[in-house]
C-alpha cells in the first residue's frame, strides 16, 4: 500500500438527453413513419438508390437516419452471413462502430465547416477505392447546402454514378439553397415536424426510463416550446429536470421558459373580451413580474383564440385548461360571433408582429392589447347600420341577387369606362397614358378628341393605336384626334379622381349621420370614402 491513497475512479461523463436516446434503428425513429416505411421496403427489395437527399427542419432525425442508412446498408447480422436490412441487428460489428461513430467505411462531412472544391475533391478521389471492411462505403454530408457552387458541380458526375460500393446520403435544413441538379440526382425525402401529441408521448417514455416523475401538463408545454424538434425538446426536458432536482413541474417549466399561466392568459382574454382595460394592463403587469417575455404572453393569447373559434365549432375545450378557466371561456363565447374572434386574432397576431420588432415589448404588448380593448367597445358594422336607419339619405342600399345584369354594351360609355376598356385587354402602356398624361376634351359615338397635358411624351402613333385597337374591340371605326395643347379647365383623368375623392370625403365629413358618429367616438377616422348608389348619403 503506498504512503497516498489511490484516487478514486472518476464518475462516468453525463450523456445528455438528447444523445442518449438517439434512435439508433428504425423502429425509435419518432414521427417519421411514410419515410420509414419506404425505406424498409427498398432495402427489402433491393430497390436502393444511389443517394438520398433528407431535408428538414433541425432536430427531426436527419442525421440520426443518415446513420441508420449506414447500418442497414452494412448490418451482416449476428452470424455474419445477413445482407442489407431494414431491421438492423446491432449486434454484429459493423453496427457497433456505426453506431460508436468508429467505422472507416462511413465517412461524415460537416459541409458547413467543410465547403470548398478541394473537400469535396478530396471524397471523388476517395471512392475510387474499396470499402475496407463494410459491403458500401457510406458519405454522409451534413448541411450540404453550404457547399460552394463549385463544391456542387465537381460533386455532380460521381453523385450520378458513384461506383456500385459507394452511397452518398445528404442532409440539409434549406433544401431550396441545393441546386436542382443535385436534388435531382437524389431520393429525396421531407422529414415533417413530429406532432405535439407524438412528442408528448415520446417525453414521457423518456422520463418513465431515467425514474423522472413528469406532469403531463408540463411535458405538453415542452413538446410546444420544441416547435416539432425531438432534439430541441429532449434539450428542454434534460434542462427541466435540472431545475426540478429529478422531478418536472409544469409552473416550472413555465418559469423556466417564461410562458404565461393558463389561467392567467384566460383572465386577460376575458378582460380584453370586456374590455376592461384597467384589468387588462393589471394582468399584463403581473404576468411582467411572473417572467412571462411579453411575446410569449400574446403568443398564448392566440392559442386563446384558436381555441375558442374550434370552441364555437364544437370542438371541446382544451385539456391543459383548470375547470374555472373552461368555465370562464364557456361564459364568455355567447358574446362572441365569429366575425370578432376573427378581428380579435388579426389584431393581436399584428399586436405579436410589433412586439417582435419593438425596442420595449412590455410597451408595446400594452399598447397592442389596449388596441384590443378599444375595439371591443366599438360598434359592430350592424350597430353602425341600425344607428343610420331612419337618417335622410342613410337607409342601406337593398339590392335583390336575383336581378339579371344588363348586357354589356361593347362600346365604351364614358371616357373612364374607355380607359377600364384598355386596361381590361392588357394594353397597361396606354392605359397609362390616357390616365395621365392626356385631358378628354370630347368623347361621342366614334368619335374621341384629346389634349396632350405636356407631363408625358406621347408616342407618334399614339392616336393611329387607339383608334385601331377600338376599333378592333367595338366593331365601329373610331376618329381620334389629338391637340397640342389643353384647353381651360381640361385635366386628367388621374387629377379629376383625386378631386372627385376630396369631394366625396368633404361631403362624408359633413354628413349629419357621420357627425354623430364622430361625437360619439372622438378618435375614431376617417379611413375610406366608398361610392354607392346615386341616392345614397
Amino acid at each position: 500500500m503506498g504512503l497516498f491513497p489511490d484516487p478514486p475512479s472518476p464518475a462516468p461523463a453525463y450523456r445528455v438527453l438528447a444523445r442518449k436516446y438517439r434512435p439508433g434503428d428504425f423502429s425509435a425513429l419518432v414521427g417519421q413513419e411514410a419515410m420509414v416505411r419506404t425505406l424498409a421496403n427498398a432495402l427489402r427489395t433491393g430497390r436502393l438508390a444511389q443517394a438520398w437527399l433528407l431535408t428538414g427542419v433541425r432536430g427531426v432525425g436527419k442525421t440520426s437516419t443518415a446513420r441508420i442508412i449506414a447500418r442497414c446498408l452494412n448490418c451482416i447480422g449476428p452470424d455474419g452471413s445477413g445482407g442489407p436490412t431494414a431491421e438492423p441487428c446491432g449486434q454484429c460489428l459493423h453496427c457497433r462502430q456505426i453506431a460508436a461513430g468508429e467505422h472507416l467505411d462511413v465517412i461524415e462531412m460537416d459541409a458547413a465547416s467543410n465547403t470548398g472544391v478541394d473537400d469535396v475533391r478530396e471524397i471523388i478521389e476517395a471512392v475510387r477505392y474499396a470499402s475496407v471492411s463494410a459491403r458500401y462505403k457510406v458519405y454522409i454530408i451534413d448541411e450540404v447546402h453550404m457547399l460552394s457552387r463549385a463544391a456542387f458541380n465537381a460533386l455532380l458526375k460521381t453523385l450520378e454514378e458513384p461506383p456500385p460500393h459507394v452511397k452518398f446520403v445528404l442532409a440539409t435544413t434549406e433544401v431550396d439553397k441545393v441546386p436542382a441538379t443535385i436534388v435531382s440526382r437524389c431520393q429525396r425525402f421531407d422529414l415533417r415536424r413530429v406532432p405535439v401529441a407524438t412528442l408528448e408521448a415520446h417525453f414521457a417514455r423518456v422520463c418513465q426510463a431515467e425514474g423522472v416523475a413528469a406532469e403531463p401538463a408540463a411535458l405538453a408545454l415542452i413538446a410546444r416550446a420544441a416547435e416539432g424538434s425531438v432534439r430541441d425538446g429532449l434539450s428542454i426536458l434534460d434542462q427541466a429536470i435540472a431545475l426540478g432536482a429529478g422531478s418536472v413541474t409544469a409552473e416550472a417549466v413555465r418559469q423556466m421558459l417564461g410562458l404565461a399561466d393558463c389561467g392567467r392568459t384566460v383572465r386577460l382574454f376575458q378582460a380584453l373580451v370586456e374590455a376592461d382595460a384597467q384589468a387588462t394592463l393589471a394582468e399584463l403587469a403581473q404576468a411582467w413580474a411572473r417572467g412571462t417575455e411579453p411575446s410569449a404572453q400574446l403568443r398564448d393569447l392566440l392559442d386563446v383564440v384558436h381555441a375558442v373559434a374550434r370552441m364555437k365549432l364544437g370542438a371541446p375545450a382544451e385539456a391543459a385548461w383548470a375547470e374555472a378557466d373552461r368555465q370562464i371561456v364557456e361564459a364568455l363565447l355567447p358574446r362572441l360571433d365569429f366575425p370578432q374572434i376573427h378581428r380579435l386574432w388579426q389584431l393581436l397576431l399584428k399586436g405579436h408582429d410589433e412586439v417582435a420588432r419593438a425596442p420595449e415589448p412590455m410597451d408595446a404588448a400594452e399598447m397592442a392589447c389596449l388596441r384590443v380593448v378599444h375595439a371591443a367597445g366599438l360598434p359592430t358594422p350592424e350597430d353602425l347600420a341600425r344607428l343610420l336607419e331612419g337618417m335622410p339619405g342613410g337607409s342601406p342600399v337593398d339590392s335583390s341577387p336575383d336581378e339579371e345584369p344588363p348586357a354589356r354594351d361593347p362600346t365604351p360609355a364614358d371616357f373612364e369606362g374607355l380607359v377600364a376598356l384598355f386596361e381590361e385587354r392588357r394594353e397597361a402602356r396606354l392605359a397609362r397614358l390616357l390616365t395621365d398624361a392626356v385631358g378628354v376634351v370630347r368623347m361621342g359615338p366614334g368619335c374621341l378628341e384629346l389634349a396632350a397635358l405636356g407631363t408625358t411624351a406621347l408616342p407618334d402613333d399614339f392616336a393611329r393605336s387607339l383608334a385601331r385597337h377600338l376599333e378592333t374591340w367595338t366593331g365601329r371605326p373610331w376618329e381620334v384626334r389629338l391637340s397640342a395643347t389643353a384647353p381651360a379647365g381640361v385635366v386628367s383623368l388621374r387629377e379629376a379622381r383625386v378631386r372627385r375623392a376630396e369631394r366625396a370625403r368633404a361631403d362624408v365629413l359633413g354628413h349629419p349621420a357621420v357627425r354623430r358618429i364622430f361625437d360619439a367616438f372622438p378618435s375614431a377616422e376617417l379611413l375610406e370614402v366608398r361610392p354607392g348608389d346615386e341616392g345614397a348619403a
